[in-house]
């Protein structure tokens, strides 16, 4: 499913993201915080990957159809707590 996510880049940190599913595609804008960026303490950490991971790691969690059309990465990590910014750090800084 990750390469299958498509990013595209909205300026002034956001994100139009696209779930491809079968027969229709879903879209979501997301909204990437510097306050997410620094608690995942990854230096020089890809705004457009942490957005791609987000996404992945949403539609394992429930059916991209049920994903919202606006998410704020701030309210991923408030819904999710730390098991979002652990598994984002693992993602995105493999050993």
């Amino acid at each position: 499913m990750a390469a299958d996510i498509q990013i595209e880049s909205l300026g002034d940190h956001e994100y139009l993201v696209r779930f491809p599913t079968a027969g229709e595609e879903i879209t979501s804008r997301f909204q990437a915080t510097e306050a997410v960026v620094d608690q995942l303490h990854i230096p020089g950490a890809d705004e457009v990957r942490i957005v791609q991971e987000t996404a992945v790691f949403l539609a394992e969690r429930q059916p991209v159809i049920d994903i919202p059309p606006m998410i704020d990465l701030d309210d991923v990590a408030a819904a999710y707590g730390d098991d979002y910014l652990e598994e984002l750090s693992r993602r995105l800084n493999p050993l």
